[in-house]
C-alpha cells in the first residue's frame, strides 16, 4: 500500500507509527533488511494466541510457539504537490513509485494545528481531489503505463485527537462529499498513533477508551487494507510456530500449499482442513477422533481462518 498526499498532512508522522509496529515485529522474528521509506508491519490477529495456548496444552509444551502473523508493506511516497504530473516537486519520481503500489492511501488533512504549514493544503475534499487529479492527468499523459484509476482507494482522514469518538461520522460525512463508499474512508490522529506505539499494550488499551473509541485507527487501517486488496489468511499449527499465511480469496487448496513451499505443488496429496472454533475447542488429535478434520482435495477452495494441515508425498 503506498501512503500518499500533500505535504504537512501527517505522513510522515503515521508511517512512523508503522515503522514502530515494524520494529517490534522485526524484534520478535528475524526479516531483512529493508529501505528506509518501507514499513512493513503485522496484521492483528487475535487468532494466532488462541492457537499457540492450545498447542501448547495439546503438545505438552513448556512454552508458547511463536506466532507469525500476516503482514502489509507500506510505502512512504513524498509529499505531491499541483503539479506533480508535470514534473514539478520531483513528481515524475514520486508518481513511478505510486505505480509500483497495489494499494493508494490518501492521507487528507482534518486537523487544527497552526504550527504546521498547510503547503497548499486546503480542506480533507480538496486535498484528496488535488492528489487525485494529478493521477488523473498522470494517466492521460501515460496511457500504456498501469493506470492509477483502476488501483483500489482508501482514505485516511487525520484528525485531532478529540475529534475520534465521532468517527464514524466523520467517515461517512467525508464519503458522502467524495462521492466514495464509507468502507473507503478510516478516521485516524496520526500524532496520537505515534503516542501510541510508545505504549505497552495494556497501556494502549486504556488510552483508546479514554479517547472514547475501542480500536487504534492504524490496526483498522492495516486490517482494512489487507481486505481491501482481496487477501484473506489460513492458518497452521504446530509446535514450531502458529502462522497466518496470506492467500487471496477464491485460491484453492493446491495454490495455498504453493505459498508454503512452491515443491508442495508438485508433491501434493491433500489438506486436513479444520475450522478455527473447533479446533481451539479440541486440538489436532481431539478433532481428527471427533470428526472434525475434513479431508480436501486440491480444488478445494480455502476460506479465511481454516487451519490447515498439507500431506505432501516424498
Amino acid at each position: 500500500m503506498g501512503i500518499v498526499g500533500l505535504p504537512n498532512v501527517g505522513k510522515s508522522t503515521l508511517f512512523n507509527a508503522l515503522l514502530k509496529k515494524q520494529q517490534a515485529y522485526v524484534a520478535n522474528f528475524p526479516f531483512a533488511t529493508i529501505e528506509p521509506n518501507i514499513g512493513i508491519v503485522p496484521v492483528p490477529d487475535p487468532r494466532l494466541a488462541k492457537l499457540a495456548e492450545i498447542i501448547k496444552i495439546s503438545e505438552n509444551l513448556d512454552h508458547l510457539p511463536p506466532e507469525v502473523p500476516a503482514t502489509v508493506e507500506f510505502v512512504d511516497i513524498a509529499g505531491l504537490i499541483k503539479g506533480a504530473s508535470q514534473g514539478e516537486g520531483l513528481g515524475n519520481k514520486f508518481l513511478s513509485h505510486i505505480r509500483e503500489v497495489d494499494l493508494i492511501c490518501h492521507v487528507v488533512r482534518d486537523f487544527n494545528d497552526p504550527d504546521i504549514i498547510k503547503s497548499g493544503s486546503v480542506d480533507p475534499k480538496s486535498d484528496f481531489e488535488i492528489v487525485k487529479t494529478e493521477l488523473d492527468l498522470a494517466d492521460l499523459d501515460h496511457p500504456d503505463a498501469p493506470p492509477f484509476s483502476q488501483k483500489p482507494v482508501l482514505i485516511a482522514l487525520n484528525v485531532d485527537e478529540g475529534d475520534l469518538k465521532n468517527a464514524g461520522q466523520k467517515e461517512k460525512e467525508f464519503a458522502v462529499k467524495t462521492g466514495l463508499k464509507e468502507d473507503q474512508v478510516i478516521t485516524i490522529c496520526a500524532k496520537t498513533e505515534a503516542e501510541l506505539a510508545d505504549l505497552p499494550p495494556e497501556d494502549q488499551v486504556a488510552y483508546l477508551e479514554a479517547l472514547g473509541t475501542r480500536h487504534s485507527g492504524l490496526e483498522r487501517l492495516i486490517k482494512k487494507a489487507f481486505s481491501t486488496l482481496g487477501l484473506i489468511t489460513f492458518l497452521t499449527a504446530g509446535e514450531k510456530e502458529v502462522r497466518a499465511w496470506t492467500i487471496k480469496n477464491g485460491i484453492n487448496a493446491l495454490g495455498a500449499a504453493g505459498v508454503i513451499h512452491t515443491d508442495f505443488i508438485k508433491k501434493f496429496i491433500k489438506a486436513d482442513v479444520v475450522n478455527f472454533e473447533d479446533f481451539i475447542q479440541l486440538g489436532w488429535k481431539k478433532a481428527r477422533e471427533d470428526g472434525k478434520v475434513r479431508s480436501e482435495g486440491r480444488d478445494y477452495i480455502v476460506k479465511d481462518g481454516e487451519v490447515i494441515e498439507f500431506k505432501i508425498g516424498s
